[in-house]
């Protein structure tokens, strides 16, 4: 069985994140980068179905030299192999370049399934999944909350509001995975030490012939309005104090 995860190196998502005065980016100085929480999700269920049929995982990422910190991470955890797509051209790549570089990756490698982050956590456009799809020709589960498969088609579970729907495809296809699907893992100390030597091939755009103009651009890059500061509701008595927050919600906040 083979098995492509596709990862993305994005800001941690604990990092305090501060937008360039002109507003053309944010400030990556002083950032942590991690693999997209979402792709973790993909990466875990490319390693489950592996564990459990046999095959091998390749891991593909789209990203600055940086990103082979976010590929080793998968490798540790347990992939075999990677391919880093690493280009100053494609740096400010929108969804469109960014799928079409996967494809050309994904296209020339043996593929049962390929998971994808149902969306990244950096630019949150949820769209690289369905397009590497459409790329490739090959159906897409999205927003898969459950995988099972059975040999030659995968069956998935995708929530939608009050309730689940049931989906079966035959191989090879697509999937994009949401929280709840797994609960990815750790990489072990073994792992880190054993991803130092598992190979990663490295490619640029011209190696894969592909166009790197940009179809989309971020415009600019806005921090939200300060949140007002909050106020403290002061007196002894429980009851004054209750009736002085009703008044508040009523008459300043206006929610009731």
């Amino acid at each position: 069985m083979n098995i492509i995860a596709c990862v993305k190196q994005v800001p941690d998502t604990e990092a305090q994140i501060k937008v360039k005065a002109d507003g053309s980016g944010i400030e990556e100085g002083q950032i942590k980068w991690v693999m997209n929480p979402y792709d973790e999700y993909g990466v875990e269920e490319a390693l489950r179905l592996k564990e459990k049929n046999g095959g091998d995982v390749t891991v593909v990422c789209v990203g600055q030299a940086r990103a082979m910190e976010t590929i080793r991470t998968a490798l540790a955890m347990g992939a075999d192999k990677g391919v880093h797509v690493s280009d100053p051209a494609l740096d400010n790549a929108d969804a469109y370049v960014t799928a079409s570089a996967l494809a050309a990756v994904i296209k020339d490698l043996p593929h049962d399934i390929i998971f994808c982050g149902q969306r990244a956590i950096d630019d949150d456009s949820g769209q690289v999944g369905a397009m590497l799809a459409e790329l490739l020709g090959l159906p897409q589960l999205t927003l898969v909350t459950k995988l099972e498969y059975t040999g030659s088609s995968v069956k998935v579970i995708r929530p939608i509001e009050g309730a689940q729907l049931s989906i079966e495809t035959a191989l090879p296809c697509v999937v994009t995975a949401q929280k709840g699907l797994n609960e990815p893992r750790y990489a072990s100390l073994p792992g880190i030490m054993k991803a130092k030597k598992k190979p990663v091939d490295v490619k640029d755009a011209a190696a894969l012939g592909i166009a790197t103009e940009v179809k989309a651009k971020v415009a600019k890059t806005v921090p939200p309005p300060a949140r007002p500061p909050g106020k403290i509701i002061c007196g002894d008595e429980p009851e004054q104090k209750a009736d002085e927050l009703a008044r508040l919600l009523r008459e300043e906040a206006k929610v009731i």
